[in-house]
C-alpha cells in the first residue's frame, strides 16, 4: 500500500520564539547629542574717562544719548565745512549758546581775540579740570582783549546746567553734529579730542593744541596769548 501525500512533504521549520521577540534596532538612529554648553555673559568694561563718556549717541539731534555710533552717520548729512590750520580764518558757522541763541561763530573775533577750548563731555572730570582752570584765569585773558569760550557736543540744557554748578564765566557753544569741531580737526570716530585754539582779532588762527591735557590748556592758552 502507497504512502499518503501527506506523510511524505517534510514539516516547516518552527520559528524561534526568542528571535522574533526581540526589539528590532535601527542602524540609523543618531547618537544622543549632548546638552549645549550654556554661554558666558560678556564682561562689559567701565568708561575709564570723560573722552569715552563723549562717545554716546542722541535719540533725538542735541541731545546724548546711548552708545557709540550712529551720532558720525547723523554727522556725516550735516553741512561740511573745510577743514582750517594755522594761518585760515574762523568760518562761519551758526551754532547755538548755552541759552539756546545763535550764534555765527565768525562774528566772535569782529572786536577781540577768542580762545575757543573743547571738552569730549560737559560736567565730567577731566573737562571740569579744563573748565575750571579756564575759569580761574579768566580776568587774565580780558585783560588783553581775548574772550573765550567752551565747545562741546552738548545740549544748550546740558552745558547751562555745567555752567551754573561750576560758575563758569565764559559762554558755551553747542556743536551736536561736530561741524565746527570737525573743521578744527578735533572730530574724529564719533567723539571730541580735548583741545584749545587761539584766533586774532579778525579771526585768523594763530595756535593751536590737539590734543592738550586737561590742567595744561588754560595755562598754555594764557603763556601764548601773552607772548604776542
Amino acid at each position: 500500500m502507497a504512502p499518503k501525500a501527506a506523510d511524505t512533504e517534510p514539516a516547516a521549520p518552527r520559528r524561534s520564539t526568542r528571535i522574533s521577540s526581540q526589539p528590532v534596532v535601527d542602524p540609523v538612529q543618531s547618537k544622543p547629542k549632548a546638552p549645549a554648553k550654556a554661554k558666558a555673559p560678556a564682561k562689559r568694561s567701565a568708561e575709564a574717562d570723560d573722552d569715552k563718556a563723549s562717545k554716546k549717541v542722541p535719540r533725538y539731534p542735541g541731545e546724548q544719548g546711548a552708545s557709540d555710533e550712529p551720532e558720525v552717520a547723523a554727522a556725516s548729512s550735516a553741512t561740511e565745512v573745510e577743514i582750517i590750520d594755522i594761518g585760515d580764518s574762523l568760518p562761519s558757522v551758526t551754532l547755538k549758546n548755552e541759552k539756546g541763541e545763535d550764534i555765527d561763530v565768525s562774528t566772535l573775533t569782529n572786536e577781540k581775540g577768542l580762545i575757543v577750548f573743547l571738552v569730549p563731555k560737559a560736567d565730567t572730570p577731566g573737562c571740569t579740570t579744563q573748565a575750571c582752570g579756564f575759569r580761574d584765569i579768566y580776568p587774565d585773558f580780558t585783560s588783553v582783549n581775548y574772550e573765550v569760550y567752551c565747545l562741546s557736543a552738548d545740549t544748550p540744557t546740558a552745558q547751562t546746567k555745567w555752567q551754573t554748578k561750576k560758575e563758569l564765566p565764559y559762554p558755551l557753544l553747542s556743536d551736536p553734529k561736530r561741524i565746527l569741531i570737525r573743521a578744527l580737526g578735533a572730530g574724529e570716530g564719533g567723539k571730541t579730542k580735548r583741545s584749545h585754539f587761539v584766533f586774532a582779532q579778525g579771526g585768523k588762527l594763530l595756535d593751536k593744541r590737539i590734543p592738550v591735557k586737561a590742567a595744561d590748556s588754560p595755562k598754555l592758552a594764557l603763556e601764548f596769548v601773552k607772548s604776542l
